[in-house]
């Protein structure tokens, strides 16, 4: 049967590009998502799953775990899909998943219109992650045409809301749709990813107290005390740097972890001391920290500012994006099961931490489920204008992936 796969795989290529193409099509902005679920939902059923539309409630926005943005959806007629290759029974189950949704065009005004250029497919959502669908699908297919039968059960879960920040799989996971593996495509480059990296957003509110200016000596300004809370921030920032160099898994980058601060907002008048300002940024961290740590570091960063107004007039929140990062043990079976396949493939993947954050955190986090991303196409690409993706592999994506599931799954 491993050696049917390749065949399988190449003779459905071509149609498997051409989903591509159509999905690309589709201008799938999170909140318009469910006219391109039902066509995977068509397309995964014509590959022979057993196809399930899992609906979303509003009731997931008060999850502590939901992923808040600025402008907030109803999930009234939106869902996830599932499609099955049911197992007999006394096998190892894998989770495929990967994401639907995109982000807007901009001024990309042929974002949705894909164009094939030799061996790459442009279009937004190439890479992220409509081309991970089409290698998920292409892999389903292709257990479908050798008739491949499993112990344990394979679910390819296309969810909404990644880009939001993981709201489509914390729904699938509280409803219970688990396995013994999760594989998430994203593009790796098609290198495997045991670890990622965590991203947390903050917000400060600071409150000073606002004079005119011919008064600067009787006001306290809140841009004042914002720049002591930024240099406090970058001081934590060192520390996290110390501690995070060398970190297993992450040698290879230069600068994997950070603190950022990207909007302030003070003040109402040149005139006037500002009697407020709020700071709003991010950290990056790495597994030595968990989320929750990183929160009480930030907090204690602040507290550690010897100014006795800013410690009464200030308000610390995480409202937004929260991911956590994560780390399985880089010898786990469906790692080495993984690797082997791809070895098989002809890819020389390697197995180390990715330096991005996405839906896997919380298949390994919230789920408890061993967790591995994987697939075609450069995160480079994500979010680019002329997004692309070389869809050789896509078909080597595929490949690799069948062959793990038959190893895995049997």
């Amino acid at each position: 049967m491993q050696d049917q796969i390749r065949s399988a795989v190449a003779n459905a290529a071509d149609e498997a590009r051409e989903f591509l193409k159509d999905m690309i099509r589709f201008e799938s902005t999170p909140g318009n998502e469910q006219e391109i679920i039902w066509f995977c939902n068509d397309a995964f059923a014509k590959a022979g799953c057993e196809c399930r539309l899992v609906p979303i409630t509003d009731d997931i926005k008060n999850d502590p775990e939901y992923s808040r943005s600025d402008v907030e959806l109803s999930y009234e007629g939106r869902a996830n899909l599932v499609a099955f290759r049911r197992g007999t029974g006394g096998g190892r189950s894998v989770i495929l998943q990967s994401h639907v949704d995109v982000v807007p065009g901009g001024d990309w005004d042929e974002a949705f219109t894909p164009i094939d250029e030799g061996s790459f497919v442009i279009g937004r959502g190439a890479t992220d992650a409509k081309g991970q669908v089409a290698a998920i699908w292409l892999a389903m297919k292709a257990l479908s045409e050798v008739n491949f039968v499993s112990r344990g059960e394979i679910q390819a879960q296309i969810v909404i809301e990644e880009e939001n920040g993981g709201n489509g799989a914390l729904d699938l996971i509280r409803k219970g749709y688990k396995a013994d593996v999760a594989l998430i495509m994203e593009g790796s480059d098609l290198q495997i990813h045991p670890a990622n990296r965590g991203a947390i957003w903050f917000r400060i509110e600071i409150e000073g107290k606002s004079t005119h200016m011919g008064r600067k000596h009787e006001g306290i300004s809140a841009i004042d005390l914002a720049y002591k809370v930024i240099q406090a921030l970058y001081e934590y920032e060192k520390v996290l740097i110390a501690d995070s160099t060398n970190y297993p898994g992450f040698e290879r980058y230069s600068n994997p972890v950070q603190v950022n601060i990207g909007i302030i907002n003070a003040g109402t008048w040149p005139s006037m001391v500002a009697g407020n300002a709020v700071i709003e940024g991010g950290v990056g961290f790495l597994p030595n920290r968990s989320m929750e740590q990183v929160k009480r570091e930030v907090l204690e960063a602040i507290r550690g500012i010897d100014d006795p107004w800013l410690q009464e007039h200030f308000e610390l929140s995480f409202p937004k994006l929260h991911n956590d990062s994560y780390e399985i043990d880089y010898s786990h079976p469906a790692v080495i099961e993984l690797q082997k396949a791809c070895r098989a493939t002809g890819l020389a993947s390697e197995v180390f931490g990715w330096n991005v954050s996405c839906d896997a955190r919380l298949y390994a986090k919230i789920g408890g489920m061993p967790t591995i991303v994987f697939g075609p196409g450069s995160i480079t690409q994500a979010h680019a204008r002329e997004e692309k993706i070389n869809f050789d592999d896509v078909v080597k994506a595929a490949e690799a992936v069948a062959r793990f599931v038959v190893a895995w799954c049997s």
